[in-house]
């Protein structure tokens, strides 16, 4: 078994894109796009939160936009991580931000849904600003930055973890989603888990000291807390329609816990799909790359417009 070192691949995979300026504008085809970095878009635990924004100029009318999170076992990574990828969906047409976020195993759960969560309201309070479209904003991660963001897709305001960083008036809830291998479930332990789909290698010792981090405390006994942090426990009806991309042979997110989301979403008559990718392990960095970000764009495109 491979030792606590995979937790690294919890770090997202960076989708193919061309090379950004740290700041500026940028021409892209019809598209004049601007790039800000370290905005600061509310506080955490008394502490300035910052994404990085690109966004198309110029355009006839209001652009939907997109939230993108990253992963890194929410205790690792960073929002540069995103660099290429922000301006690459601003060149489809989309106002885009990359989120940075509190990390374990300094800030526990919420912590990471808190500022995710009020990322989305500061896009909508400054909607007119941004040239954004309110009503329509998706969101897209990997690893645990997709586990956020299907979090902003089934919780509403009612379900709480909204946080104090600010834009209380505003809706945290996103429009559409797409997952990279995140985790729907994080109270299931995979060796709790009966004819465990993904086989024989799961990197228990690497899943276990993740959570510890993100609740401060073996996973057994915080189990009410990671219920709470998991999307699975609040699909319903109206949420937001979800792509799905997850290998079967990732040592970290059993695929059995795709089917898991796919089936309440089908019970609560949410549009979808889940793309299972054989053979791919979590973080998979090949062609497929490509191939899945046409496939985002698309979904995207169905849900939410495009330019």
């Amino acid at each position: 078994m491979r030792q606590f070192a995979l937790v690294a691949l919890f770090a997202l995979t960076t989708l193919i894109g061309t090379s950004l300026c740290p700041a500026g504008v940028l021409a892209a085809d019809a598209l004049q796009i601007e790039v800000q970095e370290d905005v600061q878009y509310g506080t955490g635990a008394g502490e300035p939160l910052h994404l990085d924004i690109a966004r198309p100029i110029g355009m006839d009318a209001a652009a939907p936009g997109l939230v993108l999170i990253h992963g890194g076992g929410w205790m690792m990574g960073n929002k540069r991580s995103y660099k290429e990828l922000i301006q690459r969906c601003a060149e489809e047409g989309y106002v885009t931000v990359s989120v940075g976020y509190r990390l374990a195993p300094k800030h526990r759960f919420p912590s990471q849904v808190e500022d995710s969560k009020c990322a989305v309201r500061w896009l909508r309070a400054h909607a007119d600003d941004l040239g954004l479209d309110p009503d329509r904003i998706g969101a897209m991660g990997h690893s645990a930055g997709a586990h956020l963001s299907m979090m902003l897709g089934t919780m509403d305001t009612e379900d709480g973890m909204e946080g104090e960083g600010g834009w209380s008036d505003q809706s945290s809830k996103v429009q559409a989603v797409v997952s990279y291998f995140g985790p729907v479930d994080l109270a299931v332990l995979p060796e709790k888990v009966d004819d465990l789909a993904a086989g024989d290698v799961i990197n228990i010792t690497a899943v276990r000291r993740i959570l510890q981090a993100a609740v401060g405390g073996p996973a057994e006994e915080h189990q009410d807390v990671l219920k709470l942090n998991s999307p699975l426990s609040y699909v319903t009806p109206g949420d937001a329609p979800t792509l799905m991309f997850q290998g079967t042979k990732d040592v970290l997110v059993p695929y059995d816990q795709a089917f898991w989301m796919a089936k309440a979403l089908t019970d609560a008559k949410i549009p979808g799909r889940v793309e299972l990718i054989l053979g791919a392990p979590h973080g998979f960095v090949n062609s497929e790359n490509e191939r899945t970000f046409e496939m985002a764009m698309d979904f995207f495109a169905e849900h939410l417009g495009s330019k």
